[in-house]
């Protein structure tokens, strides 16, 4: 059966300080963190009004109440990397002693707003913010993790059905693992080969990945949902097509090209019956939260102009699994 219709989709990969740990000290992040928590409101509740269907690939140690309620709930395996740095756990040294950073690892208040929020969808980004690719650790530490992330969710009777991999280190190895945990969709990378997790990271393979976001270098992003293959005992991969990128501050001309160019690109999809997959961190408004509040309505809008001209429609990821799985029947 046919089953292209022109698709806006947002996936979000939301982790506070979980999610950059090990690349800066959170002490310089605080203010950044706490903009981040008020723009979060803001977001739901243009999302709610523009009803837009929203994918929140969570960390599961966002859920915990405190440091007690973390060590209580954290698995009885934790991964192995040769790296220790690369392990969140060493968190806890760190950090439990200072009260007034708590809030940069834990906001159940914040989970319980995006769950109750019309058209969300709360998903996973692991339980410990889980590098699939990183030497040491195993299938099994992380099917551990997986089940770590869904017992967090369930005490807040929140299933999880979708998966962004941390820093997106897709490993084809461990999709099975996420299928039998339940996970039915997980975000997977453009096709690009600066996208590539078997390319070795380079700075040219950053400078490419940046460049395109202000210009056309890569691949066309938006694809035909038909193109999508459902495979038996693994999740449907969801291909993403555009990171927004963060506000540069002193480039307002890059900041309206990075724009445009997704306006463009939506508009293209919307044409051409194709998806359109966006995804950006929450904590990517921490610097500039007004403007980067102003810029998503922006796109917001422009959705909702392509929804009345095109009949493009808003889905999350597992809409889009389920839009797929019901077209294959």
């Amino acid at each position: 059966m046919h089953n292209d219709i022109p698709v806006f989709t947002i996936s979000l990969d939301f982790e506070l300080y979980w999610g950059i740990f090990d690349r800066v000290p959170l002490e310089e992040k605080t203010l950044y963190f706490e903009n981040t928590r008020r723009v979060i409101p803001k977001m739901l509740s243009h999302f709610k009004k523009e009803q837009v269907r929203v994918t929140w690939a969570t960390v599961g140690m966002l859920f915990a109440e405190d440091w007690d309620d973390w060590t209580a709930s954290n698995p009885e395996a934790v991964p192995a990397y040769e790296n220790p740095l690369l392990s969140s756990y060493r968190l806890k040294n760190l950090y439990a002693g200072k009260q007034e950073l708590k809030s940069c690892f834990f906001t159940p208040a914040l989970v319980d707003q995006i769950q109750n929020t019309p058209y969300q969808e709360m998903a996973t980004h692991t339980y410990s913010h889980y590098y699939c690719r990183e030497v040491g650790q195993t299938f099994e530490q992380f099917r551990i993790d997986l089940q770590a992330a869904k017992r967090i969710a369930a005490r807040r009777g929140i299933e999880l059905h979708s998966m962004v991999f941390p820093r997106n280190q897709l490993n084809d190895n461990y999709l099975k693992v996420c299928f039998d945990e339940g996970i039915k969709t997980v975000r997977s990378n453009p096709v690009d080969w600066f996208w590539d997790m078997d390319v070795k990271e380079r700075l040219i393979k950053r400078m490419f990945r940046s460049a395109d976001a202000y210009m056309p270098i890569g691949s066309k992003t938006p694809y035909k949902l038909s193109s999508l293959q459902l495979k038996d005992g693994l999740p449907l991969a969801i291909p993403a097509s555009r990171l927004l990128r963060p506000l540069h501050p002193k480039y307002t001309f890059l900041n309206r090209m990075r724009l445009k160019r997704v306006l463009g690109e939506m508009t293209a999809a919307a044409k051409a019956n194709e998806c359109y997959h966006l995804w950006w961190h929450p904590h990517n408004f921490g610097d500039n939260p007004a403007q980067s509040m102003q810029d998503l309505v922006v796109i917001l809008k422009h959705f909702i102009t392509l929804k009345e001209k095109y009949g493009m429609v808003s889905m999350s990821m597992l809409d889009i699994y389920n839009h797929i799985k019901s077209n294959k029947a």
